[in-house]
Formats: structure tokens, C-alpha cells, sequence
């Protein structure tokens, strides 16, 4: 009982230490170092600080914004204590979507549907996400999974890892994955702002080895932060996306404006989807049950979310090299579409979780 209180207690006076840094106010704070970042982080998630002082952090890191030393310290620690998947010998190198975890609530999400026609090519994927979680509260990616009936909760760390050498998909959920993270979100909520965990959030893959890893972002100071952040953690093939709602989603309303970073040399890339008879309003989500109906009419090449999907899946096969053009893109996601291997891909996925669920309750 001593040594616990001690142990506690030694963190806590550590985490002080860290406060007085960077909250000392606009003259005098100044940033952690990526070391002293990882210690903070892994102070937090073992429950080593206090909820007043994880409440402080997450504030004062909101004010004077993370620098990226010590983004790539905290996402040290989510690699270190946090689930890792890794691709089986020969698996084609996965694309990793990094998107905001508190979901979308504006428009109509693409990416479950862009995923499931880069898996129908052969081309892997790892998502990541959570519950409904502050600050917006919107749909999150394992609801839109089971509005298809693909049910990807309540896999253990070691099903995730098979099923992302099965099927070359995975998606981590943290409720399951990282319960460590999972008790910040009561003080997420209590603070009412988006916290540094967010913009972390974007940056950071369970996926270990050679990927792509595509980031959202909203203002160009958190692409240059973004950028600087991959750079320090080792990242050589990475792509930030004006998506929407700072997602990985890209517009057909207006230009789509990336830059990918390979081998240490980043090309801005604008795309117009006028140019390629892809423009178009970007769809609001008014329910689940109106967008299920409408994925599942975009996965048969028709309906209100078909030219979006192919604006995206035409970029996204573009990006992992699985086409040599944008046209060519463009051509291999209505090919995917047309030919009904998407939706089988779908149906694949929903008989390989049955199978698992079925074999579980024997």
C-alpha cells in the first residue's frame, strides 16, 4: 500500500513539473521535450495523474498548440502501450487512414465505402476509431460498418491481428484496443474543446512496418505540424488531405488539396474533380438508415454518393500506386464497382465475422 501511494504519488509531482513548463503563460511556457512528451503521456493513461491535471495539460496544450517534438513523444507512447498490427510476409503494404475520432456530423461519409474498394483491388487497410465521443458526437466508423451489417466490435487484439492477415482489413477500435485511452473521454467531455489528443490522434497508426499513412487536416498550420510530426516519428510515405470535416474524405465541390511526402521530398497536389466529370454537391448525412441505403446503392455504381465514391476511390488508387494515373484511378474504381466486387468484398467480410461469431459461441 506504501509503495502504490509513493508510486502515485511520484507521478503526480513529476506531471507538475510538466504543467509548470508548458503553462506558465504566453512568455514563459515553453514546449516538452519528446521524451519528457512520452513520460506525460504514459503518466496520464496509467492513471499517474489526476483528472485536474490531465484537464490542465489538455487545455494548456489547446492554448499554445502541441509542438510536433511532442506530439511524436505522446504518440511514442500510444505505439508503446497501445495495440500494434502488423502485415503477414508478402501482404502488399496497407494505406492507414487517420481521421478525427469524434466522427462526422455534417456530411456524408465516404471512406467505409472507398475502403471497401481498395480491399476488392487487393490493396489493405487499416482504420481506427471509437465510440460517439466529444466534441461533436458524430457517427463513427463502426456504426457505418454495422448499418451494413459488418459488425467489427468485440474483437479481441489477437482476432483484429487475424483478421488484417485474412482479409487484409482491420479496423482498431478502442474500446476494445486501447482501453488505456478510452477513460479520457469523460474529461474530453468536461472540457468542451477539441484536446492535443486529437490532433494526435491523426498522426498516429497501430499498424507497424512500411504503410501509407494518410492524414486529415483542416488549417494549413496543422498540415506543416503534421508533416514535421510523421517526419520525427520516421514516416517516409505520408499524405496529408484537406478531406471534409477534416477527415481523409475528398470534396467534389471544390479542388482537392493534399501534398504526399516520399523519401523526405513533398509535392502539393490540387485536384479538380470538374476536370475528371466528378464534380458535385458533398452530401449531407441526414440518418443512418437514408445513408445505408445510399452506400449500398454507391457500391452498385448509382445513386447520390456513386460519383464521390469514384472521385475517392479513383485518388485513393492513384496514391497507393495501384493505378499510374488519376484517370486510370478513376476507371479501376467504376471497373471494381460495376463489376460487383466491392459489394462482394462487403458480403466476404460480413460471412468471415459470422463464421468467427458462430465459432465463438460453440
Amino acid at each position: 500500500m506504501t509503495q502504490d501511494y509513493l508510486h502515485v504519488s511520484t507521478g503526480k509531482e513529476q506531471f507538475k513539473a510538466y504543467l509548470r513548463k508548458i503553462g506558465s503563460g504566453e512568455r514563459t511556457s515553453r514546449g516538452l521535450s519528446r521524451e519528457e512528451a512520452a513520460n506525460a503521456m504514459q503518466l496520464i493513461l496509467t492513471n499517474q495523474a489526476s483528472p485536474a491535471q490531465i484537464g490542465a495539460f489538455m487545455i494548456a496544450h489547446r492554448i499554445r498548440r502541441p509542438e510536433p517534438q511532442e506530439l511524436a513523444g505522446m504518440i511514442d507512447t500510444y505505439i508503446r502501450l497501445g495495440p500494434t498490427l502488423k502485415s503477414k510476409k508478402g501482404q502488399r503494404s496497407p494505406v492507414c487512414f487517420g481521421m478525427p475520432f469524434d466522427g462526422r456530423n455534417r456530411t456524408a461519409p465516404i471512406y467505409p465505402l472507398t475502403a471497401l474498394t481498395l480491399l476488392s483491388a487487393g490493396q489493405p487497410v487499416v482504420l481506427q476509431g471509437g465510440r460517439r465521443m466529444p466534441i461533436k458526437y458524430g457517427v463513427t466508423t463502426a456504426e457505418l460498418f454495422s448499418t451494413l451489417d459488418l459488425h467489427l466490435t468485440g474483437l479481441s487484439r489477437e482476432k483484429l491481428q487475424c483478421c488484417f492477415e485474412e482479409n487484409g482489413f482491420a479496423l482498431v477500435h478502442q474500446p476494445d484496443h486501447f482501453p488505456l485511452a478510452e477513460r479520457l473521454i469523460s474529461i474530453r467531455d468536461e472540457l468542451g474543446k477539441r484536446p492535443p489528443l486529437a490532433s494526435m490522434e491523426l498522426l498516429w497508426t497501430a499498424h507497424q512496418g512500411e504503410h501509407l499513412h494518410v492524414s486529415g487536416f483542416v488549417h494549413p498550420p496543422t498540415e506543416d505540424r503534421a508533416w514535421t510530426t510523421l517526419r520525427q516519428l520516421g514516416e517516409t510515405n505520408f499524405i496529408s488531405v484537406k478531406g471534409l470535416e477534416g477527415g481523409i474524405d475528398l470534396p467534389t465541390s471544390r479542388a482537392c488539396i493534399t501534398a504526399q511526402t516520399k523519401q523526405n521530398k513533398t509535392n502539393r497536389l490540387i485536384f479538380h474533380p470538374r476536370e475528371h466529370n466528378c464534380s458535385g454537391i458533398d452530401i449531407p448525412i441526414q440518418s443512418l438508415n437514408e445513408w445505408k441505403t445510399n452506400a449500398l446503392e454507391a457500391l452498385q455504381n448509382r445513386g447520390p454518393l456513386a460519383q464521390s465514391l469514384r472521385w475517392n476511390a479513383g485518388l485513393y488508387f492513384c496514391f497507393t500506386e495501384i493505378a499510374s494515373s488519376l484517370e486510370e484511378g478513376i476507371a479501376k474504381a467504376e471497373e471494381c464497382l460495376q463489376s460487383g466486387s466491392t459489394q462482394e468484398t462487403l458480403m466476404n467480410l460480413i460471412k468471415w465475422k459470422d463464421n468467427l461469431d458462430s465459432y465463438n459461441n460453440e
